[in-house]
């Protein structure tokens, strides 16, 4: 530190003295303070920190048995199936958006305003005409056209059996671009065969369904048993708060 010429007889003169003590106190005072400040702020998200952790650990867990969208799309499809009346194959469709939104429905069953009385379900008669095949409209045909949305471009048709050579051109017409399906127990015959080329010439990917799980239950009586199992919870955990 320059003392300057603030000397009397070789000795430091009382007022320079004075400032220097004051300087080194105040610079004491200051660090002093900066070491105080820190360490209340370390404090302070230390126990901000268990605060936040102890809150979280008294959160209720979210439930590890919801299904995934592929299953849940599928099991939509394969719902939509037991509106069909046919008797012999029961087959419904999905169609879902990019963002995971379902844009359409069907399943198998006679054109809109043709009695289902009057017209054949059968597959085996010689004649055609008294067949159901001229007549009924596939799922993939019914789910397009019961489209909710402007189009179905880009979009994924979840499907319960590969679709024949007459629902490919619709899917390809319509821009969808990703077929799921469950079966393909026909793959062998012509149509489907058809098919299969005609989604590989269009670019249209196929891909065979694995389910996570065989079985989804719907069970109606299910909603109220959870709030049922919830008003226990709630008079439990008011029972417990009571003794402690």
């Amino acid at each position: 530190m320059d003392l300057g010429n603030r000397r009397v007889n070789g000795h430091i003169t009382s007022d320079v003295l004075e400032t220097t003590v004051n300087k080194f106190s105040k610079l004491s005072t200051e660090t002093d303070v900066e070491c105080k400040t820190a360490s209340s702020s370390v404090a302070s998200n230390k126990i901000s920190s268990e605060s936040t952790s102890r809150t979280r650990k008294q959160y209720p867990r979210k439930r590890t048995e919801y299904i995934e969208w592929p299953d849940y799309f599928m099991a939509v499809a394969f719902l939509s199936a037991q509106r069909s009346k046919d008797p012999s194959t029961q087959v419904g469709a999905c169609i879902v958006n990019p963002d995971n939104k379902i844009v359409g429905i069907g399943y198998n069953g006679m054109p809109n305003g043709c009695p289902d009385d009057d017209l054949p379900w059968g597959k085996d008669s010689e004649d055609w005409l008294d067949r159901k095949y001229p007549y009924v409209c596939h799922a993939e045909m019914n789910a397009i056209m019961n489209k909710n949305s402007a189009d179905v471009k880009g979009c994924t048709m979840y499907v319960a059996m590969f679709p024949c050579n007459e629902c490919a051109k619709l899917i390809i017409q319509a821009g969808i671009r990703d077929v799921v399906y469950y079966s393909d127990k026909n793959r062998c015959k012509p149509e489907y065969v058809a098919s299969q080329r005609l989604f590989t010439m269009t670019g249209v990917t196929v891909r065979q369904y694995k389910p996570s799980r065989n079985r989804i239950v719907i069970d109606f009586s299910d909603i109220d048993a959870q709030c049922m199992a919830a008003v226990h919870q709630e008079v439990d955990g008011r029972d417990n708060n009571d003794v402690s």
